[in-house]
């Protein structure tokens, strides 16, 4: 057992990690992190998706049912990384911006 507490940054998505190591996720395992990125509409969309899958990245498109607001789901599989975790999120920021999309957060899926 880890007697020293591991240390996150101070920003959302170290808390997240936190949060995530507290829950008792193995950090040392490869996680299906799934990243969502925000688009305004199905056009923006499906050209968001095409220039996600261009770059390498697995992602779908979905509408919610209640806000109608549409979500590119992109899945990684990786290592629970902080610098990881915020360059991705920053590539595919870049990579969405040109269609009025950008990153909204990410998740893992916790037993």
């Amino acid at each position: 057992m880890n007697l020293f507490p591991r240390k996150f940054p101070k920003d959302e998505d170290g808390q997240v990690l936190k949060m995530l190591y507290k829950d008792g996720v193995d950090f040392k395992q490869l996680q299906n992190v799934d990243f969502f990125v925000a688009v305004p509409d199905k056009e923006s969309g499906e050209s968001v998706l095409k220039e996600l899958g261009d770059n390498g990245f697995n992602c779908e498109l979905e509408q919610d049912e209640d806000t109608e607001e549409y979500t590119c789901y992109c899945f990684v599989k990786m290592l629970l990384n902080h610098e990881d975790i915020v360059n991705i999120q920053k590539q595919l920021d870049e990579l969405s911006k040109p269609y009025d999309g950008y990153t909204d957060g990410w998740g893992v899926m916790v037993d």
